[in-house]
């Protein structure tokens, strides 16, 4: 029935499509099992935005008070707008840009997908990078981030012993003779000193040299990503290519989607069996009410709602297209969203019981323990895999985890720019799928040599910040509006996705979904970008204000997103 219904519609409303039948042709193929689809879905979402962008963006914002607006987030924007994209992606059966043959005057939202997608990958592999250098450091006999008498540990530069409870004091030597002491822990300085070598820099503006071994990194993560995406998802065109598509899942990834909470579980229980784990958790679980005043709590929280589940990023509408026509998903975006985001909170109590045992060693209040930005992952998971018994066991398994939970979301990512482009081009890139693959992986392994230059961590928080914000919030309004409203003929049907959603499922979404997508969504997601804009200031790292011009830089790549977005429908 589903089949025939499937056919009714394309001969209904696509009769002018040419490619209409290789849509038909991509529901009777897609994934081999339901399993398979949920389970690359949380695989694709459940990634390192979840342990080391959601523990960093709460400790940033006060612990329990990001996490208000960010269930608030997930409830009034996160769901509706998961189901919505899966809907769409299902109902149509093309990816990111071609889907929107359905409302041709919003295509742009589908380059701007692609584009979000592209600057996020950029920066995205360079974290994947810092967890193989952490991966190859950890098969050594003492693990480096333990050890407080190295070149890069300061206080040993002045003259400082190194005391049992690897706590450092950084000597009062030079400018800094008049300050009070700052404990720092073996772990920091050895993320911020060896690894970024960020004390050799003064700002954006000083990159510095290209550090090798984390260019080398680098490279070996883009050679990963390029070798498993040289043969990875066929586009739709089966007609421009002699094999049948379907998207390609390894069966590793039953274990990279499972892996994760075996390891991050460990360390919950060593975590909280540690002293003063619990201050660290109390900091976590206890809002800081004034800081909801915060537009800044406000906008993190709602980036990371859409990062961690890849809203508007158009892998979740790439893979839908792959579903079978009558695939649940109303239970999938539950099953997905709501395990996502418990993901995020449960590695969040995870990295605050190891932030509690570390203010309990430096005697320092929770707040000052570590610097309140991206590194935050890269001292408080090394230092916990550190108190484990064969902490080297521990820290390769950890660091391995961490890899495979990058790669998840970087293939998808990478993927939506390969296939968006190669299903809207097909004529001159379906044959060339190969050479393309490897020009866009090089293309961003050059783009992403900045990053890892002595000042790189400057570029790299700039990328995180911008690369994902204004841009991303408008091009989700677009979204919201486009398939609520300018589906079909603007405002005559504005229920219509409804029904398409009841052919496909049997019932239409329910009044939660209907009043999001209508009203709550866009409204909350249209209030934050106005809150945010009036209340702007510019980021900061460590304390330290990024100039005019870098600031400046960073919105134009936002906007640049959502721009493409009114530039397509004047073209069109």
């Amino acid at each position: 029935i589903a089949y025939s219904s499937s056919q009714l519609i394309f001969h209904d409303r696509r009769a002018k499509w040419p490619l209409r039948q290789m849509s038909i042709e991509r529901f009777e193929e897609g994934w081999g099992s339901h399993a398979e689809f949920l389970l690359s879905c949380i695989g694709y979402c459940v990634g390192l935005g979840n342990v080391w962008r959601f523990p960093y963006l709460a400790y940033q914002s006060g612990g329990g008070a990001f996490l208000i607006p960010y269930l608030i987030m997930l409830v009034f924007c996160g769901i509706p707008l998961f189901l919505i994209e899966l809907g769409f992606g299902q109902f149509s059966g093309f990816g990111t840009v071609t889907s929107w043959r359905a409302s041709p005057m919003f295509k742009g939202i589908g380059f701007g997908m692609m584009l979000v997608s592209f600057f996020v990958i950029i920066y995205y592999n360079v974290i994947i990078a810092y967890a193989f250098f952490y991966l190859f450091a950890s098969f050594t006999s003492v693990l480096p981030w333990t050890l407080c008498n190295q070149w890069w540990n300061k206080a040993a530069q002045c003259g400082v012993s190194c005391d049992t409870e690897s706590i450092r004091i950084r000597s009062l030597c030079g400018t800094e003779k008049h300050s009070p002491p700052d404990r720092v822990s073996p772990s920091q300085e050895y993320w911020k000193y060896r690894v970024l070598r960020i004390d050799q820099s003064s700002g954006i503006d000083d990159p510095g040299p290209v550090l090798w071994d984390l260019c080398l990194c680098l490279l070996l993560s883009w050679i990963v990503v390029f070798v498993c995406l040289m043969k990875g998802v066929k586009s739709g065109y089966q007609h421009y290519t002699e094999t049948p598509h379907h998207p390609t899942l390894p069966q590793v990834v039953y274990f990279t989607a499972t892996f994760p909470y075996l390891i991050l579980f460990i360390l919950l229980i060593r975590g909280v069996t540690l002293e003063g784990a619990g201050e660290g958790i109390r900091f976590y679980v206890t809002p800081q009410w004034e800081r909801l005043k915060d537009s800044k709590v406000w906008s993190k929280a709602a980036t990371q709602i859409f990062y961690s589940l890849g809203i508007s990023f158009g892998g979740l509408l790439t893979f839908a297209s792959y579903n079978k026509f009558s695939q649940n998903i109303y239970r999938d975006t539950l099953i997905v969203a709501l395990g996502n985001c418990g993901t995020s909170i449960f590695a969040g109590f995870v990295i605050f019981s190891v932030i509690g045992h570390m203010a309990f060693k430096l005697q320092l209040p929770i707040d000052k323990v570590a610097d309140q930005g991206p590194g935050l992952a890269f001292v408080a998971y090394p230092e916990a895999v550190s108190l484990l018994p064969a902490p080297q066991l521990w820290s390769i398994l950890f660091f391995f985890m961490l890899i495979t939970l990058g790669l998840d979301s970087q293939f998808a990512m990478t993927e939506t720019v390969i296939t968006g482009l190669t299903d809207e081009f097909p004529k001159y890139l379906m044959h060339n799928k190969f050479k393309f693959t490897a020009f866009i992986c090089s293309i961003c392994f050059l783009l992403g040599l900045l990053l890892v230059t002595e000042g790189g961590f400057f570029w790299f928080n700039l990328y995180d910040w911008y690369s994902a914000y204004y841009g991303l919030y408008f091009l989700t309004i677009f979204l919201c509006l486009a398939i609520t409203y300018g589906y079909g003929h603007f405002f005559t049907y504005p229920w219509r996705f409804n029904k398409d959603m009841k052919l496909m499922l049997g019932r239409e979404p329910n009044w939660y979904y209907r009043i999001n997508w209508m009203l709550f969504s866009p409204g909350l997601l249209v209030f934050i970008t106005l809150f945010s804009i009036i209340n702007y200031s510019p980021i900061t790292l460590n304390k330290q204000a990024y100039p005019k011009w870098a600031d400046n830089l960073g919105i134009c790549m936002s906007i640049t997103v959502a721009a493409v977005v009114p530039l397509y429908m004047v073209y069109r």
